[in-house]
C-alpha cells in the first residue's frame, strides 16, 4: 500500500504562504496531532551541525516543529547523539555550546536542547531487534524514552551512505558512540602512492589509528573504530576501504539501527525532510560545498522510507545546479549521489528498509 507523503513547495506569495505558514499546513496535513499526544515528551530529532558547516537546518524551521508539538499538547525538547569521531560534538558540553551557537536555543527554536546519549555518550537502552545483523540496538535514552518523536532532516548527500535523508538520521542520530561503532564495523587503510602526507587524518581520528609516518600516514586496523571521518576530510582521496565487501553489510546495518530507534514508536513518529541545501556530503563536515539542486521543498509522512524515497526522487528528476560538483556531470533522472559517490549503495537503505518492515517504498505525492 502506498503511504502519503505530504510536500510543500518554497515558493512565497504572502505572508500566508510563505515557508513558514506552509509548514503549519504541512503539519496538519501529515497528521501530526495523531502522532503526538497530551502531555507526551516528544523528542524533534535535529541535527545541530558541526563548526564550520552551515547548511545544517535553521532553528527558524525547527520553531515550527515545537510549536505544533505544543499545540497538540506534547513537551518538546530538541536532540541529537555526540559524534564518534572527535570534533565540535563529540561530548554534550561541546555539543551543547555548537547547538547554541547555530541558533538552537530556546527563545529562537522554541524548546530546550538535550543530548540524548548524555556527557559522554554512554547512557542508552538496549532494544530488542531480532533481526539479520542485531539481535538488539543501542538507542540513545533520550530517544529511547520519549513518548513520541518528530524527526527534522536536512536531505543531503552522504560518503558512505550514498544519501542521508529519514532512515540515516535515525540510524546514526539515535545511536550512542556504542551503537555507531556496531554500525561502522568497516576498516579504513591508506593508499600511500596517494598520501600527501597532510596529517588531518591524524588530527580528526579519535582512536588514535591513523599516524604520519614520514613521506605517508598509516590506520592500524585494530585501532581503527571505522567512523570514516579520516576519508571524509581526506582532500587527496588516499584513504579508502573494501567498498565491494563491506559497503552493503553496512548499509544494512545503518537501516536496521533505523528500524531500533522508533520500534516501540508505531504511529508516534513523523518525519520532515527538508530538500533544501542539497549538499554533497553529511552535515558532520566542518565545512559546505555549493548544493547539488535548486531548493525544492519540505516533505512529510509517518513512513521513512517513503518520504526518503520521494525526497530521492525529486533530486533526480532535478537538473544540477550551476556551480555544482555535478555541474556537466548529472542532468535531470541522473542519480546525483551515485555520481558523486559511485561506491556507495544508498537505494540500499530503501531496499532493506522495505524488507525489514520500516517502511515502504510506494508513495502518493501530496501537493499542499
Amino acid at each position: 500500500m502506498a503511504a502519503n507523503v505530504y510536500f510543500v513547495d518554497f515558493r512565497a506569495q504572502s505572508s500566508k504562504r510563505n515557508l513558514l505558514s506552509k509548514l503549519e499546513m504541512l503539519f496538519a496535513s501529515a497528521g501530526l496531532s495523531s502522532v503526538v499526544r497530551t502531555g507526551d515528551l516528544c523528542a524533534i530529532k535535529v541535527h545541530f551541525g558541526e563548526l564550520g558547516n552551515d547548511a545544517f537546518l535553521s532553528p527558524v524551521y525547527a520553531r515550527k516543529a515545537s510549536d505544533a508539538v505544543r499545540a497538540a499538547g506534547g513537551k518538546p525538547f530538541f536532540a541529537d547523539t555526540n559524534t564518534l569521531y572527535s570534533g565540535s560534538r563529540h561530548n554534550a558540553v561541546g555539543h551543547l555550546e555548537t547547538a547554541a551557537l547555530h541558533g538552537y536555543l530556546p527563545p529562537v527554536c522554541g524548546a530546550p536542547c538535550i543530548i540524548a546519549d548524555g556527557l559522554k555518550g554512554r547512557d542508552w537502552r538496549e532494544v530488542e531487534l531480532g533481526a539479520k545483523w542485531y539481535k538488539s540496538v543501542k538507542i540513545a535514552s533520550g530517544f529511547a524514552d520519549a513518548d513520541s518523536m518528530v524527526v527534522l532532516t536536512h536531505f543531503k548527500g552522504h560518503e558512505m551512505a550514498g544519501f542521508g535523508g529519514a532512515i540515516k538520521n535515525l540510524a546514526m542520530g539515535c545511536a550512542p558512540a556504542a551503537g555507531k561503532k556496531e554500525q561502522h564495523s568497516v576498516r579504513f587503510f591508506v593508499r600511500s602512492e596517494k598520501c600527501v602526507a597532510c596529517g588531518e587524518c591524524v588530527e580528526v581520528c579519535p582512536a588514535g589509528a591513523a599516524r604520519l609516518e614520514g613521506s605517508a600516514a598509516s590506520i592500524d586496523k585494530e585501532a581503527c573504530i571505522g567512523c570514516g571521518e579520516c576519508a571524509s576530510r581526506c582532500q587527496a582521496k588516499a584513504i579508502s576501504m573494501d567498498w565491494a565487501t563491506e559497503i552493503v553489510p553496512f548499509t544494512e546495518r545503518l537501516t536496521e539501527y533505523a528500524l531500533g530507534a522508533v520500534k516501540d514508536k508505531a504511529g508516534r513518529v513523523l518525519y520532515l525532510n527538508f530538500v533544501k541545501d542539497v549538499v554533497p556530503e553529511c552535515d558532520c563536515n566542518p565545512f559546505s560545498d555549493a548544493p547539488l539542486v535548486a531548493d525544492i521543498g519540505v516533505l512529510a509522512s509517518t513512513d521513512p522510507v517513503a518520504i526518503d524515497q520521494a525526497s530521492l526522487d525529486l533530486v533526480t528528476a532535478a537538473p544540477s545546479a550551476a556551480g555544482s560538483a555535478t555541474e556537466g556531470r548529472a542532468g535531470p533522472g541522473d542519480d546525483k549521489f551515485a555520481i558523486l559517490h559511485p561506491e556507495t549503495r544508498g537505494q540500499v537503505q530503501l531496499e532493506y528498509g522495505e524488507k525489514i518492515g520500516l517502511g515502504s517504498r510506494a508513495y502518493e505525492l501530496v501537493k499542499i
